[in-house]
């Protein structure tokens, strides 16, 4: 019986095992062990004979130092000769890591065909005459270096003993502990699970509370003449620990009081790495942070317990970043931000922003701008609810109405499981608005509140959806004064969703998608001219009906392109996603939808456009350029729109 230690599972996941190279001497000549200078460097190709195992074949190609280094300089013949010897080694690993110890490795080095010794040497790794040969040869030849691996009989597990540290006392594991363990008498001898056993089993050991449990590498025994491999884990389990008292380092800026209120672990808790590590993940979040840590000693409290220091940290407090965008309907928009990210000392975030608007937008009549400072305060007025205040100053000249105006608003979002929220606020409103010469100032309030839920699983709003569900329910009651008091509603229900053609096998994960969105709108209580003109509804555009201009459709003033607006609103769209290559992808889409006059949706004049875009996808999102044109355009439309952005459209 010949005891081995199983080590090639490197291997096995995919990593070439390291090991030196003795052509480092790489380049037109190289050095032999006697440090004599070798003649010009040999170059060659290499061909590896599949196995039949795809998976072993993967293992052997990037183990080979031949195959993998072949493109650099050509090397010495003694280089090369050390080469072939170390992959002997690295190959035969590979082959061991899948269960095969009777492998074998055969080296062939060919001359070209036509040369005038054409011979071919078969090398075991330990031909001391394999560099001489190679020196031999005239360096203007390209040599063929094949590489056939036998694999011989597969290997299964046999005897599976746990055992203490002391490889004596057998170490018997409870029902879970050996579900997690999962390795069983019979089963391959493949070294990926062997050792991913051991890392499962000292995982759920540690989940268990024992923070001090160890799992090492087994020692194996091969059986050659049962072709069976025993296995034989020395374990360290320790006693059960709550964690001790929590650390915090590196916080120079941030409250300590607050990070200990937002953190999801406490002293007294049973120890377990996956509650740590949610912690740990949670505190990153934040968003104030460029890392975040979380260790252990390698011993307990004299009391028992597992002392935790979380270290922190801190990223840039300030940042200044501009915005761009543009579509033909609303024109060019350009402005910078800056944010504070850290404003009091618990993840507060400041942001101050200025925009100037409507640069030659055809729905728009001049410049307009857009300052507001946005205040965010995560956990407030407790856990799991963030509040956010914002100031705005706006103005904007579109052909429907031409309004200047200063709003208040302030909200909570509330975090009710993992795709739900909800978020209710209160804001107010002082406006003037000038729509086809009639001039009037409004004072409005509103209470705005919605009910949110993601399926997408999308790490950011910006990251493409290929899947899931995304619904929003929002009901603002609001109050108009000035003019009389005037009591309305405005009712909206959104609703997108994903499917990856995928699932049907016929492209790959995340290439081609079908998204669709529903919008619709309902004013309660007001007709059309009892609301202001910016509270009314109106379509066109991108997040509505493309290929229309913005406010586009829906009720227009005779014999003009100003818009009136409406009571309600419907529409739909069919967009379809492919990417190519890497970075790029295209999409094409159907929109359509209507605005009525009256509060009950699905009436007006239906419109309907059609484009297609392009989309270049970068780490933060894919930047957008659609097309759109109206497949049944009202007088005085416009005949395409172009829009560029940053994310989809929904």
């Amino acid at each position: 019986m010949q005891s081995v230690r199983v080590l090639a599972v490197l291997v096995a996941a995919g990593q070439p095992v390291l090991g030196a190279d003795s052509s480092s001497t790489s380049g037109k000549g190289g050095a032999d062990p006697k440090g004599v200078v070798s003649p010009a460097g040999l170059p060659y190709t290499t061909k590896i004979d599949p196995t039949g195992n795809s998976d072993l074949d993967a293992a052997l190609t990037s183990s080979s130092d031949l195959l993998s280094l072949q493109k650099t300089h050509a090397v010495g013949p003694f280089a090369l000769a050390g080469r072939i010897r170390n992959d002997y080694a690295r190959l035969t690993t590979a082959l061991e890591s899948f269960g095969y110890y009777d492998g074998q490795v055969t080296i062939t080095v060919s001359r070209p065909k036509g040369a005038s010794t054409s011979v071919q040497a078969s090398m075991d790794g330990q031909d001391i005459g394999l560099p001489l040969w190679l020196a031999s040869l005239p360096t203007s030849e390209t040599l063929t270096i094949a590489i056939k691996a036998k694999t011989g009989p597969l290997y299964k597990l046999g005897a599976v003993q746990t055992v203490a540290a002391d490889h004596k006392t057998p170490v018997v594991l409870t029902p879970p502990q050996q579900q997690a363990f999962g390795l069983k008498t019979g089963a391959p001898a493949v070294a990926s699970d062997v050792l991913a056993a051991g890392n499962n089993l000292d995982n759920a050991l540690q989940e268990e509370g024992h923070p001090l449990a160890k799992v090492d590498i087994p020692t194996a025994f091969l059986r050659p003449t049962t072709h069976t491999l025993d296995l034989l884990y020395p374990i360290t389990i320790g006693p059960k620990a709550d964690i001790g008292p929590i650390g915090l380092t590196g916080l120079d800026y941030t409250n300590p009081r607050f990070v200990r209120r937002r953190m999801t672990v406490s002293s007294g808790q049973l120890y377990q790495p996956s509650k740590i590590e949610a912690a740990r993940q949670d505190l990153a979040s934040l968003g104030i942070f460029s890392n975040v840590g979380a260790k252990s000693p390698d011993k307990l409290a004299p009391d028992g317990s597992m002392p935790l220091t979380f270290t922190f940290k801190e990223a840039k407090r300030h940042t200044v970043g501009a915005e761009v965008g543009y579509s033909t309907d609303l024109g060019g928009r350009v402005g910078g931000t800056w944010t504070h990210h850290n404003l009091f000392g618990n993840a507060e975030r400041l942001k101050l922003t200025a925009l100037i608007t409507g640069v030659g937008g055809t729905a728009q009549q001049g410049l307009g701008y857009d300052v507001y400072a946005d205040l965010f305060k995560p956990d407030f007025p407790g856990r799991h609810q963030n509040a956010s205040f914002r100031l705005e100053g706006i103005r904007q000249l579109f052909y429907s109405y031409r309004q200047t105006a200063l709003i208040a608003r302030a909200g909570i979002v509330r975090q009710l499981s993992r795709r739900w929220n909800m978020s209710y606020g209160l804001a107010g409103e002082q406006e003037k608005i000038d729509q086809f010469g009639v001039t009037r100032s409004y004072t409005l309030v509103f209470a705005p509140i919605s009910l949110n839920y993601d399926s997408t699983d999308v790490p950011s709003p910006l990251a493409p959806a290929t899947h899931g569900v995304r619904v929003s329910l929002s009901g603002t009651p609001s109050a108009s004064f000035d003019h009389g008091t005037t009591f309305f509603a405005l009712l909206q229900a959104n609703a997108s969703t994903y499917f990856d053609l995928a699932n049907l096998g016929i492209s790959a994960p995340g290439r081609s998608v079908f998204a669709f969105r529903g919008i619709v709108g309902s004013v309660q209580g007001a007709s059309t001219y009892d609301i202001p003109p910016d509270q009314r509804l109106y379509g066109g555009g991108t997040a509505t009906i493309r290929g229309y201009r913005y406010q586009g459709v829906g009720p227009q003033f005779p014999h003009s392109k100003y818009a009136i607006g409406g009571t309600s609103l419907d529409a739909g769209t069919v967009e379809f996603r492919q990417r190519f290559f890497k970075n790029w992808g295209m999409a094409t889409f159907v929109d359509a939808g209507q605005v009525g006059s009256g509060s009950a949706p699905f009436t007006g004049t239906v419109r309907v456009g059609a484009g297609a875009g392009a989309r270049y996808f970068t780490p933060i999102g894919p930047v957008r350029v659609d097309v759109a044109v109206p497949l049944n355009r009202p007088p005085r439309g416009d005949k395409w729109e172009l829009y560029i952005g940053l994310g989809e459209t929904f």
